[in-house]
C-alpha cells in the first residue's frame, strides 16, 4: 500500500512526451482498442470526460501498457517483478469537484475481471481537491499486499462491510477501507463513507472532492498479468 514514496507523481498527469517510452507488450484485447500506450504517464480522455492513465510511478517497475474503448471498457497488461513496493496504479479518473456537504450522491458501478497470481489491490482512489487526504476502498485484492497505517475496526457503510485504516504517508493522511470479502462486479454509495469520516470520525472537515479514480495498484506481476474493466462508471450529484 501506500509509503512515503507516494508523491504527487502517484496522480498528477505528466505529458507523455516527457518520458521515453517504456518497451511493453501487448495490451490490446483481441479486438484492436480504439487507445492504447506503453508509456509511462500515457493518458487519454474519453468522450464521456474520464480520464485513463497508465501511471507507472514506483521504483523498481517493469514493463506495462493500456487499453481502452471507453471508460467502461478498457485494461492493462503489467510485467513487474516479483518484489516489494508499489510498481503502478493504472486507472480510470472522474472529476467530482463538489463539497461533500452538497452532494446529495455519489455513488459507482465497477466490473472486473483479475488475475488469481500476482499481488495487487483492485481499488477507488478518492483525493480532496488539495490533495490533503486521501481515501482508498480497496474490492478485491491478492497477494503479499497490505495498507498504510492502524486498524481503527470494521465498520458496514455504502452496502459494504470494510475494515478501516488511517495513516500518514509523510505527504497526506490515507484513509483505506478494505472490503471484508473480495468482489470483482457490485456498486459502491461512496457518500456514506465520507460523511462517516467527517460526522461520526472527524477526521476531516467539509473537503472539496476531486478525483474518483478507479484502477489497479499492482505490486508484482511477474510473467505478464492482464487486469480487464469489464464496466465502471461515477454518478454524482
Amino acid at each position: 500500500m501506500a509509503t512515503r514514496t507516494r508523491t504527487l507523481s502517484r496522480f498528477a498527469l505528466a505529458p507523455a512526451t516527457a518520458v521515453a517510452a517504456l518497451i511493453g507488450f501487448a495490451a490490446a484485447p483481441a479486438q484492436a482498442a480504439i487507445w492504447s500506450s506503453s508509456d509511462q504517464w500515457g493518458n487519454y480522455t474519453t468522450a464521456d470526460g474520464y480520464t485513463l492513465y497508465n501511471n507507472i510511478w514506483g521504483s523498481g517497475a517493469g514493463s506495462q501498457s493500456i487499453w481502452a474503448n471507453s471508460s467502461s471498457n478498457w485494461g492493462v497488461s503489467a510485467d513487474h517483478p516479483n518484489t516489494g513496493g508499489i510498481k503502478s496504479y493504472p486507472n480510470a479518473k472522474k472529476v467530482v469537484d463538489k463539497s461533500i456537504t452538497s452532494l446529495s450522491s455519489l455513488t459507482s458501478d465497477y466490473n472486473v475481471t483479475v488475475p488469481s497470481s500476482g499481488a495487487y489491490n483492485t481499488s477507488y482512489d478518492i483525493w480532496d481537491t488539495d490533495y490533503d487526504y486521501e481515501l482508498m476502498l480497496w474490492v478485491n485484492y491478492n497477494g503479499a499486499v497490505g495498507p498504510l497505517g492502524t486498524s481503527q475496526g470494521t465498520v458496514t457503510l455504502g452496502g459494504h462491510s470494510w475494515t478501516v485504516y488511517k495513516g500518514d504517508n509523510g505527504a497526506n493522511q490515507v484513509f483505506s477501507f478494505l472490503r471484508t470479502s473480495d468482489s470483482t462486479s457490485g456498486s459502491v454509495d461512496i457518500l456514506p463513507i465520507l460523511k462517516w469520516i467527517k460526522d461520526t470520525k472527524g477526521w476531516w472537515g467539509d473537503e472539496t472532492i476531486g478525483d474518483v479514480q478507479f484502477g489497479y495498484e499492482i505490486t508484482s506481476s511477474a510473467g505478464g498479468l492482464d487486469f480487464t474493466t469489464n464496466g465502471f462508471g461515477v454518478s454524482a450529484s
